[in-house]
């Protein structure tokens, strides 16, 4: 049976109600690559709402995906907090100098108010002007970083984790000043327009913290914010493993997993199944020196393994495109979605000789 066609809200709500869509649904998170499109340097592109909006719906027009971003660069949420941003020719905005010099001084944070702060308020220029250019058939994604993987921009990632085991105290004060300010930041990108929230999350990744850890200080601040967001949220591990605690993700009322390059795919959805939309995991950096016939192999490959039954999106495993992707490449991957993506995937066998994907 052929799936009509639907729109990309169909597509991906259909998806995270864990059933097949007319095919699998594709975030090209290429957050950067607008500036390109408009001939433009990565700061001036970020300077003005009407430029990120313009970008984001003519790399959606080229590449036919699946959402609109109105995420700007990771470091904006501490840019808020009076932090520095330093921007690059070539890659992604990154954090300064750290704010928090001393562990003391969190004693005296209070959280900044986002209408006052003119980077937030241009984010939710951005995601208006997406909400308005989509007429409500394609999802707008706000993002915010998670309370528990900020401080790395706050106060450098060797303070932070010497304050998580050393300080449990000052700890609990920065996760609610975080908690306090990322609540209101999502639900301000919600009431703007986002369809969904998705929570950057990379130090609750059994990459950066055994998962134990993770239950005691990462887990329980996710459980409270997110349960005070007000729209979906999905939960993005920024390329960090995540198989350990799929089963703490569900139960924090997330709905999706952004998922690492560096695990099975294969388990991976046996793992999420029914529970976690899983959002991945095509591997950003690789993809840098992909072909379009290895790139088709790739998403051949992602889609055999995590499509059947739905839940599950076609994406990068970071949540953000590398600038040196070239544009053939990823319009290789916008291409096999079309050609292996659609629903029944009937094309799909292992060949247990060879060990490769049949069609």
């Amino acid at each position: 049976m052929t799936h009509a066609e639907m729109t990309s809200m169909q597509r991906v709500l259909t998806t995270l109600g864990h059933q097949e869509p007319d095919r699998v649904p594709f975030f090209l998170l290429a957050t950067l690559h607008g500036a390109r499109e408009l001939g433009l340097s990565i700061r001036d592109y970020f300077s003005k709402p009407e430029h990120v909006v313009e970008g984001q719906l003519k790399i959606r027009a080229k590449y036919r995906h699946d959402c609109l971003g109105g995420f700007f660069y990771a470091p904006i949420d501490v840019e808020a907090w009076g932090g520095e941003v330093v921007f690059a020719e070539d890659g992604p905005p990154n954090s300064g100098r750290p704010f928090i010099r001393n562990p003391e001084d969190i004693l005296r944070l209070t959280p900044p108010e986002v209408e006052d702060a003119d980077c937030l308020v241009r984010v939710l220029r951005t995601i208006e002007g997406l909400k308005e250019a989509s007429g409500g058939e394609v999802p707008v994604i706000g993002v915010v970083m998670s309370p528990f993987s900020v401080p790395v921009m706050q106060m450098g990632f060797d303070r932070y984790i010497e304050l998580i085991y050393e300080q449990p105290m000052l700890f609990e004060r920065l996760m609610k000043v975080n908690e306090a300010f990322c609540i209101d930041w999502a639900n301000a990108q919600l009431k703007a327009g986002a369809t969904a929230i998705c929570l950057f999350d990379p130090v609750s990744s059994a990459t950066i913290v055994p998962p134990d850890l993770f239950r005691k200080t990462g887990f329980p601040s996710a459980c409270r914010i997110i349960a005070r967001i007000q729209g979906p949220v999905a939960t993005h591990l920024a390329s960090g493993r995540g198989l350990p605690i799929f089963d703490d993700l569900a139960k924090t009322g997330t709905v999706m997993a952004g998922v690492s390059a560096e695990e099975d795919l294969d388990r991976i959805k046996t793992a999420c199944r029914g529970k976690l939309t899983v959002l991945g995991n095509l591997d950003g950096i690789a993809m840098r020196r992909w072909t379009p016939k290895e790139a088709e192999a790739r998403v051949k490959k992602a889609i055999a393994e995590a499509g059947p039954g739905g839940g599950f999106i076609l994406s990068d495993n970071h949540g953000e495109i590398p600038w040196q992707v070239p544009d053939e490449v990823l319009m290789a991957v916008s291409d096999a979605v079309r050609r292996w993506g659609r629903y029944p995937l009937d094309w799909i066998g292992l060949d247990r000789r060879t060990g490769e994907w049949g069609g």
